[in-house]
């Protein structure tokens, strides 16, 4: 045997073991990203608007006690979260009046907060919404989404012909993680009494205690 092919034979153990380092490596940073950091926490910089509400929707949940209408758990690691950083998140109420012209959709209270699923968020309903203080002619409509308000074109279409029936709408966007809807349990008496149409209104968001970054 020669000295060159013995050189060959020692350095083909090295090669190997280099190149299974280097896909070891590669897999490992390939795992952390979007998910685990050593923190603890799941990296969510990069991830797209629905991506954040597939994070958000199992973590909202809509009690309907007057003080507690929707609820944002915390999520452990096995679990999805927390995060490594803060998503803005929107808890939104909207009152569905029956009208003789329809069900008319206004916003009435809109709650921005940031979360890092690390703790509950509680959000209670606005005044004269809640199940003791609605009359057959008046819904609500609830839900947890992220990013910045929602635009006229991304809100249902389909809500003037909302009934006692009905138990769902379609948002016109994938950043709604939750949703719940409340209809006028008796829109028909009110319908034919002719009840006007009240003016949509957009409220500002209401300040919440925690503000925009708290975790």
């Amino acid at each position: 045997m020669s000295r060159t092919d013995g050189a060959r034979r020692s350095s083909m153990p090295l090669t190997v073991a280099v190149s299974v380092a280097a896909a070891l490596l590669t897999a490992g940073c390939a795992g952390l990203t979007g998910s685990a950091h050593a923190g603890g926490c799941r990296a969510d910089d990069t991830w797209s608007p629905a991506q954040r509400a597939r994070w958000l929707r199992p973590a909202v949940s809509f009690p309907g006690a007057a003080g507690a209408a929707v609820v944002i758990r915390p999520r452990s690691l096995a679990d999805g979260g927390p995060l490594c950083e803060p998503i803005a998140v929107q808890v939104q109420f909207w009152r569905l009046t029956a009208t003789a012209a329809g069900t008319d959709m206004t916003s009435v209270l809109r709650v921005r907060l940031a979360t890092l699923g690390s703790e509950d968020r509680t959000v209670g309903f606005p005044a004269g919404l809640a199940a003791g203080e609605r009359d057959g002619c008046t819904g609500v409509l609830m839900a947890a989404y992220t990013g910045a308000p929602l635009t006229w074109s991304e809100l249902p279409e389909d809500t003037g012909s909302l009934g006692s029936g009905t138990a769902r709408v379609r948002f016109r966007t994938d950043r709604i993680g939750a949703y719940r809807l409340l209809p006028p349990a008796h829109p028909r008496p009110c319908r034919t009494a002719g009840r006007p149409t009240p003016t949509p209104s957009a409220p500002p968001a209401t300040a919440n205690p925690w503000g925009l970054n708290h975790p």
